[in-house]
């Protein structure tokens, strides 16, 4: 049994590494851990691009003269420069920079239409980790050859063994239902970008998480309290031996803020306050930011005190942020190329190509390009993707309609070509991934009067109330065969709609469903967009994403049981409390 199962979720940690596939695959997404320090321009050419390119023409030719050939040869050298500040309780626990430079090294065998990477229905190649390897962090050539050499030479000696696994495979195993090949004809590249410059000023920042958290110390019911800041300068070197040679480098911020709670039933109530930006000035001034902790705490206060809900069927408002993540658990995953390929998974929607699979007043893309969007800068975007090929929007519904999936290299019928949506963690195979979800409504209408359609859902039904979900923590998807090819939203704040239009505040569920039984629920939606940024983990590793939507009505959804844990609140008081 293989399943995919991916999860969209803010983590105030730096993540946990994607799992590699197997039987089952977890799936993470973590809001986004950055970092960085300032870095002067690039020179007009390269030092790593030159390398790699001699490097990678040497290594080809010679490779050639062997019995099986390679078809097809890269590199991508990436260097991750970062720095974070943490702190917490009004303390800082952590402050460092860090620098690493891998290459990620793809050997091909075979041709086109069969190679080395083949998956298969049992003893397929992994598509998570391949060859991989530190790179030395100054730019001198040799050095840098001198791995790209030795590394290349594993890899060659690896896919051997892969393509005589595939052949032989092949040949005893039923044909796949798509005879497409393995990897498209795509144009060679040629691109390259100046070094992005950031400066981080470490000391400053530590005052802030310091003011950020302090005012968490006055409460004795609050275990885990922290404010970080994270800036990431990461600069990708792409070669290929068809002649494609790219240099693409980005900067992030990243301010979170996070307490946990727990009620005395041992439910835990966690809720986080999360800020991205491409620059330091796009991050929120010190009054915004302890307006957000007061929020926080009061809110955790009210969730202490909150009721559990029970199980539940009937309609609900699922608002922007939480709508966003609907879409990109729900929606987004499944639309991946390579998942309408693999006889592993469910492919919901590979036939449905040409009809109707959400409400007609709704439209999905995923835009690459786009930075900005929502007065959000959006952490999803990229200029190339990590298979060298150029970014490009991509409509994947129109006005309801399925129109096109995220197509890395990996060719599906009818899709014989790449859109710019390969992408992989440094050091994982590049497989189709999503990068900026926007949800288009064309018949937008004000909250005030969504929420009444609400109310009229919950009168019309017979049900006792509605459920508006306020806020979201992530999710994740069953996308594969044989287990539910379900999802599970995982809300923080969820509020009990009356019919006379009263809100309470209630606690302990989660939004479950299957996918084509809830979008054919979906009855109206907003004039408001949210945006949700954070970082998606699969069988490429943890790459940024963001969604985007405006609150949706749905007339039926159904909630269950979050899980709790079973141990009790710290029996002594905590010495921070107040009057302690």
């Amino acid at each position: 049994m293989s399943e995919s199962h991916r999860r969209f979720a803010r983590n105030p940690g730096r993540g946990a590494p994607a799992p590699r596939r197997r039987a089952l695959i977890p799936i993470w997404l973590a809001w986004l851990a950055a970092a960085t320090a300032g870095e002067a321009a690039a020179p007009p050419y390269p030092v790593v691009l030159t390398a790699a390119q001699t490097e990678l023409s040497r290594s080809f030719e010679q490779l050639k003269q062997q019995d099986v050939a390679p078809y097809f040869l890269s590199y991508q050298i990436t260097e991750t420069r970062s720095a974070m500040v943490i702190g917490s309780f009004g303390t800082l626990t952590y402050s460092a920079p860090s620098r690493e430079r891998q290459v990620r090294v793809d050997v091909r065998v075979g041709d086109y239409a069969l190679d080395n990477t083949r998956l298969l229905r049992s003893g397929a190649p992994d598509p998570g980790r391949f060859t991989v390897a530190p790179v030395p962090l100054e730019d001198d050539p040799t050095a840098i050859r001198t791995t790209l050499w030795f590394v290349t030479d594993r890899a060659y000696k690896s896919a051997v063994e892969q393509l005589q696994d595939v052949r032989t495979r092949s040949r005893v195993q039923v044909a796949p239902e798509d005879a497409s090949s393995d990897f498209s004809k795509e144009p060679a590249q040629h691109s390259i970008e100046p070094v992005a410059a950031l400066a981080v000023n470490t000391k400053a920042w530590e005052s802030k998480v310091r003011k950020y958290t302090a005012p968490f110390r006055r409460f004795g019911d609050l275990y885990d309290a922290t404010a970080s800041l994270s800036a990431n300068q990461d600069t990708r070197w792409f070669v290929s031996s068809e002649g494609a040679a790219v240099q693409t480098s980005e900067t992030y911020y990243r301010l979170m803020v996070s307490a946990v709670s727990k009620a005395d039933d041992g439910m835990e109530l966690p809720l986080y306050e999360s800020y991205f930006s491409f620059r330091p000035e796009g991050l929120p001034d010190d009054a915004t930011v302890l307006k957000a902790v007061d929020g926080m705490i009061a809110q955790l206060a009210a969730l202490r005190k909150a009721p559990l809900i029970e199980p539940y069927t009937g309609p609900a408002i699922l608002t922007g942020r939480a709508a966003a993540v609907f879409f990109h658990e729900v929606f987004g995953h499944r639309i991946e190329g390579h998942r309408q390929k693999s006889e592993m998974e469910g492919q919901t929607f590979t036939k449905m190509v040409g009809q109707g699979v959400l409400p007609e007043f709704l439209s999905v893309v995923f835009d690459p390009t786009l930075r900005h969007y929502a007065s959000t800068d959006l952490v999803g975007a990229f200029s190339y993707d990590d298979e060298g090929v150029q970014a490009r929007r991509v409509t994947a519904v129109d006005a309801g309609v399925l129109k096109s999936f995220l197509m890395s290299r990996v060719p599906i019928t009818g899709f014989p070509s790449s859109n710019g949506h390969g992408r992989a963690q440094p050091g994982f195979r590049p497989v189709a991934r999503q990068s900026n979800l926007l949800v288009l409504n064309s018949r937008p209408m004000p909250r005030a009067q969504l929420e009444s359609l609400l109310l009229e859902q919950i009168r019309v039904q017979g049900k006792p109330f509605g459920l508006l979900f306020e806020d979201i923590q992530g999710g994740f998807t069953l996308t594969g065969r044989t287990i539910p090819n379900a999802f599970n939203v995982l809300p923080l704040v969820v509020y009990r709609v009356y019919p006379d239009g009263r809100k309470e505040l209630v606690r302990g569920v989660d939004l479950i469903g299957t996918p084509l039984t809830v979008f054919s629920k979906i009855l109206a939606a907003d004039d408001e967009v949210a945006v949700f940024n954070g970082i998606c983990g699969a069988e490429s590793g943890q790459v940024p994403v963001s969604a985007s939507a405006p609150a949706i009505l749905v007339s039926q959804i159904e909630v269950q049981k979050k899980a709790k844990s079973q141990d009790r609140a710290p029996i002594l008081p905590a010495p921070l409390a107040e009057g302690q």
